[in-house]
């Protein structure tokens, strides 16, 4: 059995789990859970069917597992095992009627996203066809300490943005009110979303691994990485809705940084406390 078709039914029933356990527990958080781990285990299937013995794909593999049990750990003290649902979920279903919002469920948060784990994993697939075409070397050594740094960079931003989440938390248990309201130092001051610049960073960076097996950029495992990046701007644009419908001055926020690509501030933000 090909491993794409492994994978692809290892998928399938990922999708019937998800599917399954969001229409008995009336919580759409299923497929959050699993981003972080599904990827791990269809990596692993591709270096598997090379006998690990393939240096490219076990680093691959080996990479993926690092980004999964960094973002599993995030996830974990966030309470996204324990019941808590993303807040955009909620918005979503208060904002569609009942049939509706099963239909994007379904659709769009069960198989659209399911299938995107699954494309962002292909250039292992590419890896593990041409195999034997191109040995690993320098060049991946350098996409390999550049995903790291990526690694790096979204760690740092997720640990600024709890460390801020808990001074506001206890800001709001002391009766205070916080200010700021939402964090604009550290990362936050170069990226409104320095976190999902380098996620996104981290997939395109393992399609180039793909690519350099192939010794080819023209590969159409590309879409998995491109599709991951439309998703991310809808996700953002939608996220920032909410944000600005509860915090007014966070439209100057939006004048004076960058969405997503790290820059420099356009005009001078708003005095942050120091965390």
């Amino acid at each position: 059995m090909s491993p794409l078709l492994v994978v692809v039914l290892i998928s399938a029933g990922v999708c019937a789990f998800t599917w399954i356990a969001s229409l008995l527990t009336g919580a759409t958080s299923w497929v959050d859970q699993m981003w972080s781990i599904a990827p791990i285990g269809y990596v692993w299937v591709f270096a598997g069917y090379a006998d690990f013995a393939n240096t490219r794909l076990d680093v691959m593999a080996s990479l993926v597992t690092l980004w999964g049990v960094r973002l599993t750990y995030n996830l974990a003290r966030k309470g996204g095992y324990t019941g808590v649902e993303d807040y955009r979920w909620a918005v979503l279903r208060d904002s569609m009627g009942r049939a509706q919002f099963q239909l994007f469920n379904f659709f769009f948060i069960v198989i659209y996203q399911n299938a995107i784990l699954v494309l962002i994993t292909l250039p292992a697939f590419i890896a593990y066809r041409d195999r034997a075409a191109t040995p690993f070397g320098a060049l991946d050594v350098l996409v390999v300490a550049l995903f790291l740094a990526c690694t790096l960079g979204e760690t740092i931003a997720d640990q600024q943005q709890w460390n801020f989440q808990r001074w506001k938390h206890d800001e709001v248990a002391s009766g205070h009110t916080p200010s700021p309201q939402f964090l604009q130092s550290g990362l936050f001051r170069l990226s409104r979303h320095p976190n999902y610049f380098f996620e996104l960073a981290q997939w395109w960076l393992f399609f180039l691994l793909g690519a350099l097996a192939a010794d080819s950029l023209f590969q159409w495992s590309v879409l998995g990485a491109f599709l991951l990046s439309v998703l991310f701007v809808g996700s953002t644009n939608f996220t920032e809705k909410i944000t600005l419908s509860r915090y007014p001055e966070y439209a100057h926020y939006q004048r004076s940084t960058s969405a997503i690509v790290p820059w420099f501030s356009r005009t001078r933000a708003y005095d942050v406390q120091a965390l």
